[in-house]
């Protein structure tokens, strides 16, 4: 376990020197927020209803998958999603960017590629949000935008406010950072308008996200396809540079796989060396891992697509709030 977990997701007793610093960023937070909220710093409308769907905490949630099912739901519902992102990690030389199937992760970061791959939704990344949207607008006939991320990015307006939380570490320790991995407090749910878990046991208000994967496919060649189940008893080499890399390992194992694990840093730079094993053992990664990997991959390389599963209420409920909001 990396330092930071082992501090916001332990005991919390090595959190205690750093609670002061906590204190003050949950200040210096609140009061971002009420500069924006009550007008003092203006923010920006783009011109169409905006879905924000963000988290509270640093790292992994699952607001990928849960951003891929979102887009398919409004397709399927007749609107014409277009999505923004950060483009963590992204190295462009200049923002924003235009985002595709086929574009260079290393400009524009790995998960706005595979959301880009699994929805065929028209996509733009940039630090600035509300550029992002402008230039998403310009070249795309959008009537929807979801924002991958940027609940704190409160310069840009936003119609509806979805919270993805982590089922098993939930809000870790329960402090803001540095000494929790808090952004802000859990208070801020009250203000959201919709709260998903992603697995575990849901809390009053809370909707549970089930992600499926059972099905790996080949990283050098996709249309090869592996049924999860005919790994087990087998070992394989896991590998995950995402926010919690357990989650993965936890679903291998439960499959009846035996699982060497090797975790690294969310949006790890990988290269053909960090999948060298020394055997000919299945290589078994992440999606978004494999869209960075794909360069050097090997026959037995396999990433696992996972995908978001709720409930239809849900869906039904999420239409209405957005029905509301577009017609008043």
């Amino acid at each position: 376990m990396k330092l930071a977990d082992s501090i916001w997701y332990g005991n919390g007793v090595s959190a205690l020197p750093l609670i002061p610093v906590s204190w003050l960023f949950r200040g210096l937070s609140a009061l971002r927020r009420k500069a924006y909220t009550s007008g003092v710093v203006s923010s920006h409308s783009v011109g169409r209803t905006v879905i924000v769907v963000g988290n509270l905490t640093v790292g992994g949630s699952g607001k990928t998958p849960f951003v891929v099912w979102l887009a398919n739901q409004l397709c399927a519902a007749g609107y014409r999603p277009g999505i923004v992102s950060r483009g963590y990690r992204g190295e462009a030389s200049h923002w924003p960017q235009q985002v595709c199937p086929g574009s260079d992760v290393r400009l524009v970061g790995d998960e706005a590629v595979l959301i880009a791959e699994r929805t065929g939704c028209p996509m733009v990344v940039g630090p600035d949000r509300v550029a992002a949207c402008r230039v998403l607008l310009k070249h795309h006939d959008c009537d929807v935008i979801i924002s991958d991320d940027g609940l704190q990015h409160y310069a840009m307006q936003r119609d509806l406010e979805i919270v993805i939380v982590d089922g098993v570490r939930r809000f870790g320790n329960g402090f803001c950072l540095p000494a929790g991995p808090l952004r802000e407090p859990p208070s801020r749910l009250r203000t959201v308008d919709l709260v998903v878990l992603n697995g575990g046991v849901p809390q009053a208000g809370e909707t549970v996200m089930r992600l499926k994967g059972d099905v790996l496919h080949g990283l050098k060649d996709p249309e090869r396809h592996l049924p999860l189940s005919c790994l087990q008893g087998e070992t394989v080499h896991a590998v995950a540079g995402i926010g919690d890399p357990g989650r993965f390992f936890r679903h291998l194992h439960a499959a009846g796989i035996r699982v060497e694990e090797h975790p690294f840093a969310d949006h790890h730079r990988f290269t053909a060396r960090d999948l060298m094993f020394g055997d000919d053992k299945p290589v078994v990664m992440t999606e978004k891992d494999a869209v960075k990997c794909r360069r050097f991959a090997a026959a037995h390389h396999w990433f696992l697509p996972v995908t978001a599963r709720i409930d239809d209420d849900f869906a039904a409920r999420l239409m209405q709030l957005l029905k509301r909001k577009i017609h008043g």
